[in-house]
Order: structure tokens, then C-alpha cells, then sequence
């Protein structure tokens, strides 16, 4: 039964104003609060993993080890390593000072921004909503999450565990469609948190403009794999199948298309097909390691992609199933949706490329992607690509698996989004750098004051050591 608006409205009002108040009151301030909330989202999973692995297989047919590798144990890993660094992020920074502001010291403080709102993402629902929040919360924020209602199962589950083990003036659940979501972003936040397509990314970046308030944006896009005569192809073959077909291609850093150069083609295309029936058997749809697509409407606009170029394996569909077999497509049609939208699906395009230059052109040429991948054993080349083109993460010889490396940024650039988390990063993110100046009174020069005239010559002394 759904909620009448006003009703809803003044609920998700009444949730905001009571996490405000918490956190006006100085509480989660404290080194203590940050760490029980870490150490209680810890408990969290670790004593409710079968209901979350549930969810993830009724919404995504996810097997058991992805699940954990990039949603249930990843989540407590990364509160783990927060946990584990919360004091050494707290202390305040050190600066070196001028001799002209000489006797005082300068500090910069990490200090909460106060109330914060998360809105996650289908594909990775845990990782893509408790990830930020954890950050959140080792920064001494309270949090709202918002999952997404394209993952229901997930959601209710996440939704029912976090008002069992927080109280919502700590950190609340809001599930719901597009209307709560708009509700939520009329609300005055401190800070939000957005993973998602750049279309939405650009209504939730208006929505925050309102207020003035900050966020960062986790955005997609599509993410070139270059693949130099110079690499091994057989292991480049098996990471870019790994990075591409788990949860079934459906992960926001997976390779969205290979540019190879003409002498390794045929043989990357070879060990691509080895490795996926090295992975998941002679068919696919029966390994219990392949999931399956999130909802009708995605599995309709995959199965239109696989007539924008030529099939050379896989291109077997099972809608009734939502099945879409690892497929990898040669020859695309460079104007199609396939080649222009983010396939976050089962389905890789190869592209022959004449040279490295020619694929440095190919990237620059497009918006910059979220990850960037190359695979070759000249490093000289690697650095060449890496300092010739942007991306908001990279990886060499392999593909897909850095946002479960703590201590790496993670986060976009241009259309594949903007501000960094994970580990540290997180943290810094969902704080205020607040510079703070500590001047003694013991030296008081009157050559600071007026009247300037009179002590010229002292100031022009003074200027020259700020």
C-alpha cells in the first residue's frame, strides 16, 4: 500500500530533522561513537550474511563467492580497514608556518559535515550503499541510504537490518521508487552521495545545487581495455573475462570494449572464448557461477545490442530465464547503441586498432571513462597511455577489481563523475578540511597595524617574508 505524499513527506522531514539534532549534539564527534557504529555494522553482516547472500541471488542469481568478493565481505573488509586507521585519520595535520606568522602553529582539522544522504545503485547493493556510509560514519556523520527499488530483495534486507541493529537518528534506511527518491532530495542536506548513470547523475547534481550542498557523484560510462602485441595474452584473456562477465557484466568498472592491436586479434579472441568455458562450463546458463540480467527491460536492451556487430561467441538469449550468454562481438557498428551507450551487460565488442597512438586518439575522443585498462609487458607503454589520456581509475594487466583495493581512490572524472572514496579517501571525502590558525599573543608587532605610512619601510620587510 503505497504512502499518501504528505504523509511521506513529513516522515522523511521528521527522519532528517531527528539525525540533525543527533548530530548537533556533539555525539558522534567522539572517536568512541565512530568506532561502535564501525563495529556494529561489522555484527551487522557478519551475523545476517545468509540474508544478504539470499538477496543478491533473488535479485541477481549472484553465486555465493561474487557476493562476497564485491558486496557482503567486501563491505566488512572496508569497515574493517576503517576501524583499523580511524585514529590515525583523526589526528589533525601538521603544517609548517611562514616566519612572519611566527609565534603560532597551524592545524587542519577532519570535522563532519553533519547529515548525510546515500543513494546507491542495483548492481552492487551493498557495497555501493553500506561502502559510502561506512566512510560516512568513520567521518562522524549521521546517514540516510536510499537503495535502489531495481534490486527489491537487497533493498528490504539492507532496509530491515539496519532498523534492527542503528538507531535512525545514526543511520536509516529509505526504500522506495522515484518518488521517494525525489522526496529525499528535497530535503536540506549536509552532503549526498550518488552512484548511478550520468542521466541521473546530472538530476541529483540540480537537486543538490539548491541547497549549495556537496556531493560526489559515481557515475558509469565505457571503459576502454587496450591490449598491446607486447602482453600475455592468455592471462589479458582470462582478466578481461573475469572483469567482464561477473555478475554478468552487470558492475559499473567492467571492460565495455577491447582495443587490440591486429597481430594479437585473432589470439585474444581465441583465449577470450578458452577462459569463458574455462569459467563457466560448455553452457553457461547452467553454471551456477554465471547470474543473470537484473530485470526485463535491461535483458531487452542487451538483446537489441547483439545485432550491432558480428557474434563470435556466445549470442544465445533466454528471456524467460533473463539469460544473456557471455558474448563477444567483432566488427561493431561504430554509431550503434552498442558502441555508445554503457552496455553494463554480458556482451564485449573487439576493436582492431591499428596502433597505440591510434588507441590513445580513440580514448581522448570520447568522455572520459571511470576505469581504463591496459595490458601489455612495456610499462614505457603503459605510462605512455596513462599520461596521455584521463580516466578515474586505471589498471594495468588487469581490469574491473579496483574498487576492492582499500587504498586506492576510487571515483570518476568528467561524465564518469566526480569525488574519490574508499579507505581514506572516504573519509576525507565526507569531512571538512577546516584550516585553523593558532596565534600567540606573546608578539604583537604594531607594524601589522596602521597608520602604514609611517612604518613603510617595516612592512616592505614584512611582505617579503609572507
Amino acid at each position: 500500500m503505497s504512502i499518501p505524499q504528505g504523509e511521506q513527506q513529513r516522515r522523511i522531514s521528521a527522519l532528517v530533522q531527528m539525525q540533525r539534532t543527533h548530530f548537533k549534539s556533539g555525539l558522534t564527534r567522539s572517536a568512541a561513537w565512530r568506532r561502535e557504529k564501525l563495529e556494529t555494522v561489522i555484527r551487522m553482516v557478519e551475523e545476517n550474511r545468509e540474508a544478504m547472500h539470499r538477496g543478491l541471488e533473488l535479485d541477481l542469481r549472484r553465486n555465493r563467492t561474487d557476493s562476497d568478493l564485491i558486496d557482503v565481505e567486501y563491505t566488512v573488509r572496508e569497515a574493517r580497514y576503517a576501524l583499523r586507521n580511524l585514529d590515525q585519520w583523526m589526528k589533525p595535520e601538521h603544517e609548517p608556518l611562514s616566519p612572519v606568522w611566527q609565534p603560532g602553529k597551524v592545524r587542519i582539522r577532519r570535522d563532519p559535515f553533519g547529515v548525510a544522504l546515500v543513494i546507491g545503485a542495483w548492481n552492487e547493493p551493498y557495497m555501493l550503499t553500506l561502502g559510502p556510509a561506512i566512510a560516512a560514519l568513520a567521518a562522524g556523520n549521521t546517514v540516510v541510504i536510499k537503495p535502489s527499488e531495481v534490486a527489491p530483495n537487497s533493498a528490504e534486507v539492507l532496509a530491515e537490518l539496519v532498523a534492527r541493529y542503528f538507531h535512525p537518528s545514526e543511520l536509516a534506511v529509505e526504500t522506495g521508487g522515484v518518488d521517494v527518491a525525489e522526496e529525499l532530495l528535497e530535503q536540506n542536506w549536509d552532503f549526498i552521495f550518488f552512484t548511478g548513470s550520468p542521466r541521473v547523475g546530472r538530476i541529483i547534481y540540480a537537486g543538490a545545487t539548491r541547497n549549495l550542498t556537496p556531493c560526489v557523484l559515481e557515475l558509469g560510462g565505457k571503459n576502454p581495455t587496450i591490449v598491446h602485441s607486447s602482453a600475455d595474452i592468455k592471462v589479458a584473456a582470462r582478466r578481461i573475462a573475469f572483469g567482464r562477465f561477473m555478475n554478468a557484466g552487470q558492475v559499473c568498472t567492467s571492460p565495455d570494449y577491447v582495443l587490440v592491436l591486429p597481430e594479437v586479434k585473432d589470439q585474444l579472441i581465441h583465449e577470450l572464448g578458452e577462459a569463458i568455458r574455462e569459467f563457466y562450463g560448455a553452457d553457461p546458463q547452467a553454471s551456477p557461477d554465471f547470474g543473470r540480467i537484473v530485470n526485463k527491460a535491461n535483458f531487452k536492451r542487451l538483446q537489441a545490442y547483439l545485432g550491432d556487430g558480428t557474434v563470435v561467441h556466445g549470442g544465445y538469449t533466454d528471456e524467460d530465464d533473463l539469460y544473456i550468454a557471455p558474448t563477444i562481438i567483432t566488427e561493431p557498428d561504430l554509431d550503434s547503441a552498442l558502441m555508445n551507450e554503457e552496455i553494463f551487460g554480458p556482451i564485449l565488442p573487439i576493436i582492431e586498432i591499428g596502433s597505440i597512438e591510434e588507441a590513445i586518439g580513440w580514448v581522448n575522443a570520447r568522455p572520459a571513462p571511470l576505469g581504463l585498462y591496459v595490458f601489455t609487458g612495456e610499462m614505457e607503454i603503459a605510462e605512455e597511455i596513462l599520461t596521455r589520456t584521463d580516466s578515474g581509475d586505471a589498471c594495468v594487466n588487469d581490469a574491473t577489481v579496483q574498487p576492492m583495493i582499500h587504498e586506492l581512490p576510487f571515483g570518476g572524472t568528467g561524465n564518469s563523475g566526480f569525488g574519490k572514496y574508499h579507505g581514506r579517501h572516504g573519509f576525507e571525502t565526507f569531512t571538512n578540511a577546516r584550516g585553523v590558525f593558532y596565534h600567540s599573543t606573546r608578539v604583537d608587532p604594531a607594524v601589522k597595524y596602521p597608520p602604514y605610512a609611517k612604518r613603510k619601510a617595516q612592512r616592505a620587510i614584512l611582505t617579503k617574508l609572507l
